[in-house]
């Protein structure tokens, strides 16, 4: 019976190694099964890529605006030549991104003033006077159009000869011509299309398509000429207030130099915290 005992428990630890030994080389049962998500537990993540860098020269409130407006400078920019990135970056500055009053409260998003044949509504702000007369819009979009008439005077008639897609000659062009009194507005300008890339949205043109723009915009410079006078005084230059960021500069102590809440800087601005950086291009007039 002991020798029976023997034999068996021989037999049984054979055993156990040989399935040891099948474990050891064996593949198919050396592999580890892959680990199973527990719920509850979050999986791992593979790292990403970041698609697009924050770019910390802009605003959220300026990415918004560009999108809500582009379609409209296009459409300008293919019926008179004005490039969109010249129409975007003027009204970016002028209204604050959207957030100046006139272009909260009365959708005129380039300053235009009212003149005596106006029949539309009519705001009042202080400006060059006191209670000056602002043209009031229906929608956004008229402003953006009547901005397009503005520049359809004796002028700048020189600027629709250029490329509708040199938006530094633009830049550069409206500044000859007195469009606004700050000394760099045409750098304002050139700086914020090459910062929000506003020159992606400029179409280039053939010679002939140049040539047949340039005969209809010249033929209504022509008819608007008797026009010049009191078109010209609605606009007078523009007057653009900007505070550039130097080392230790706050965002309060700005507010404070120019009369303004830090509320108010935020909201003209489009900005979400009162983070500043140096370079940085602050409106400070409304």
């Amino acid at each position: 019976m002991k020798g029976f005992l023997y034999a068996l428990l021989t037999l049984l630890l054979f055993a156990s190694c040989l399935s040891k030994h099948e474990v050891l080389q064996n593949p198919r049962v050396s592999r580890r099964p892959p680990p199973v998500h527990r719920p509850g537990k979050e999986a791992p993540r593979p790292d990403k890529e970041t698609t697009r860098p924050p770019a910390p020269a802009t605003s959220t409130s300026g990415y918004d605006y560009i999108e809500q407006y582009k379609a409209i400078a296009i459409a300008e920019m293919n019926r008179y030549g004005i490039p969109a990135s010249i129409k975007l970056a003027q009204a970016l500055l002028e209204s604050g991104n959207g957030n100046s009053t006139l272009a909260r409260e009365a959708n005129n998003h380039f300053g235009i003033k009212c003149t005596p044949e106006w029949a539309g509504k009519k705001a009042y702000q202080d400006d060059d006077y006191r209670d000056d007369c602002f043209r009031v819009y229906q929608h956004a979009e008229e402003s953006f159009k009547d901005h397009s008439q503005f520049l359809l005077r004796k002028r700048y008639a020189a600027l629709f000869e250029l490329d509708k897609d040199d938006y530094r000659g633009w830049a550069r062009g409206l500044k000859a011509a007195g469009y606004a009194t700050n000394p760099r507005y045409a750098d304002l300008l050139i700086n914020l299309i090459e910062r929000y890339q506003l020159h992606q949205y400029d179409r280039p043109e053939s010679q002939n398509e140049k040539r047949q723009r340039e005969e209809v915009v010249q033929t209504e410079i022509v008819e608007n000429k008797p026009e010049e006078l009191q078109v010209a005084e609605a606009k007078a230059p523009v007057r653009i207030d900007i505070h550039e960021v130097k080392q230790g500069d706050t965002l309060a102590a700005i507010a404070r130099k120019y009369g303004m809440s830090t509320g108010d800087v935020m909201d003209l601005n489009g900005l979400k915290t009162e983070s500043l950086f140096v370079g940085q291009l602050i409106l400070v007039s409304q």
